[in-house]
């Protein structure tokens, strides 16, 4: 097993969902299957910025051909979560080996492979500087003081994790589901600006910590993964009923309710019956996700 680098391009012409499959050609085929069980580090252009950048770790489980596309496969992956920012890929002096010059320019005869092998010194540079920001708002405290504030916004008592993290370092705790809760719902929450898209609720209790919660569209039982754009700020009662298939979501980001809802729940949501979603496409839920819940959990 080795680590690797995928390149990725928004609306690329290649069939590619990111973070759950990779559409590559045969050429780096042998690279791709040194990458199954190890992890790949997402690498490309970001809409509305001048560079490129790494801005996601996965897991590649496997490789089938592509039955209408002659000489071309696809890897499908897991265990995604995305970066705290996009790293710029040439930033302290660049952090892949190789990726540059002496004299500082990239070395073409490497920038130019889209999936490249990555050295394990490498992998933990991308990974320490992608996945060390710290939570602007930790969920609970066991802080006395803290457990129940004066606007009566109340949180439950827990002891933290060693460190902001625990003490490990961060690559052992990629699969470790308290640190990439903490990643989901940090990332989730901040790019909704702590506000439930379906209603406009925000809540913010004494010590800055929001109401709101970071919602799986595929749920991680399911096999759902925790990128961005498999996720949704939801207040708790809405994130409920998501959960139990009591609302979905349109493609479009209209907001559906199930018939077997008891009870009218439309003074709750927004007028229009429209989610307020990011404006950046790279940040919104991804049709593929939404497509899973209308199919598998919403009760139509």
């Amino acid at each position: 097993m080795a680590n690797a680098i995928f390149y990725y391009k928004p609306n690329s012409p290649y069939d590619d969902i990111k973070g759950v499959k990779h559409h590559f050609p045969k050429r780096y085929l042998r690279t791709v299957e040194q990458s199954i069980g190890d992890w790949v580090v997402y690498y490309g252009p970001v809409i509305g910025m001048p560079s490129r950048y790494y801005t996601m770790v996965a897991k590649p489980t496997h490789i089938t051909p592509d039955t209408e596309k002659e000489g071309h496969y696809y890897t499908y992956l897991e265990e995604s979560v995305d970066f705290d920012h996009p790293l710029e890929y040439s930033e302290h002096g660049g952090y892949e080996t190789g990726l540059f010059k002496a004299d500082g320019k990239p070395n073409g005869g490497r920038v130019i492979n889209a999936i490249r092998p990555l050295s394990d010194e490498d992998f933990r540079s991308i990974i320490n500087a992608g996945l060390s920001a710290q939570d602007e708002w930790p969920a609970r405290t066991d802080n006395p003081d803290e457990a129940s504030s004066s606007d009566g916004f109340g949180e439950l008592h827990q002891t933290p994790l060693a460190g902001p993290y625990g003490e490990r370092p961060i690559i052992s705790q990629l699969v470790n589901r308290p640190f990439r809760d903490a990643k989901f719902r940090h990332h989730i929450r901040k790019l909704y600006d702590r506000t439930c898209a379906f209603t406009g609720l925000r809540l913010i209790n004494g010590k800055g910590r929001p109401e709101v919660e970071a919602a799986h569209i595929i749920p991680v039982e399911n096999g759902g993964n925790d990128s961005i754009q498999n996720g949704i700020a939801l207040s708790g009662t809405v994130h409920w009923m998501f959960d139990r298939g009591l609302l979905s979501l349109s493609d479009d980001f209209d907001i559906l309710p199930s018939r077997h809802l008891n009870y009218d729940v439309s003074h709750m949501l927004h007028a229009d019956m429209k989610a307020r979603v990011p404006e950046d496409p790279a940040h919104q839920p991804h049709p593929h996700y939404l497509d899973w819940h209308r199919t598998n959990k919403f009760k139509k």
